[in-house]
Order: structure tokens, then sequence, then C-alpha cells
């Protein structure tokens, strides 16, 4: 799950404090993305991708301007290219990628929105493999 985050530093610290997660990869710059990101985990917990924006362009600005918070969930698939060609079928609009992630070892994402309007992102597996 991603949550957009004003400060990685201080959100990392926050929920660790709170909630009792750690830092397990990051932070990353992206400027492909225009994103500052990070992971955390907690054990038998999903991990989260906090994201913050990485300059004035940056998409996660327009995210935190209502807010910020969860707002995307993020799915690995073998094949990247086969999954958009479903996911358009099914009536989503993509609307970013495939581009490589700095954050996932330059591994292909992909964005899109599903007809009810919620942002998913599609990680590449690796050769088929995590």
């Amino acid at each position: 799950m991603g949550v957009a985050v004003a400060d990685l530093a201080r959100a990392i610290a926050e929920y660790r404090e709170v909630f009792g997660y750690e830092l397990v990869s990051g932070p990353f710059d992206d400027p492909i993305q225009k994103v500052s990101v990070c992971f955390i985990f907690r054990e038998n917990e999903p991990q989260i991708e906090l994201i913050a924006p990485l300059g004035e362009a940056s998409p996660i600005k327009r995210v935190l301007s209502g807010g910020g918070g969860a707002y995307h969930f993020c799915y690995e698939v073998v094949d990247l290219d086969l999954a958009l060609i479903e996911i358009r079928a099914k009536k989503c609009l993509v609307i970013s990628g495939p581009v490589p992630a700095v954050a996932f070892g330059n591994r292909r994402i992909a964005w899109f929105y599903t007809p009810a309007r919620q942002l998913v992102e599609l990680l590449e597996m690796r050769d088929g493999t995590k």
C-alpha cells in the first residue's frame, strides 16, 4: 500500500513510534516518478511504501493537498505488458508506464485507474520471480 507523506524522515519516525514499523528499504529518489520513497514493515502486516514529493512538479503534491494518506495499492505481475492488455479490456485507464522504478531495482511499473477511480500500481516480477 502506498501512503503519501510530506516528509519521509518524519513519517518513518512516526510509523516506528506509533505502530512499531521499521525501515526495510530506502529511501530512494526516483526522478522519473518525481518522488522519494522508502518501505517499512512490521511482522505479520503488509509492507507499506511511504512516498514523498521530489520537487514541486511531483504528482504527490496533489495527493498531499487533499490531506495525503493511503492512496494506492501495488500488485506484482509476471508479465506487465500482458497485465496492461487485460486491465484495458476491463475498462481501466492506464495513466503511466511501463517505466523503470528506482525503488524496485529498475523493475518496470505502470499505473492505472479502475472504473471506480481507484489508483493501482503494477510491478513486474523479475524474470517471473519476486
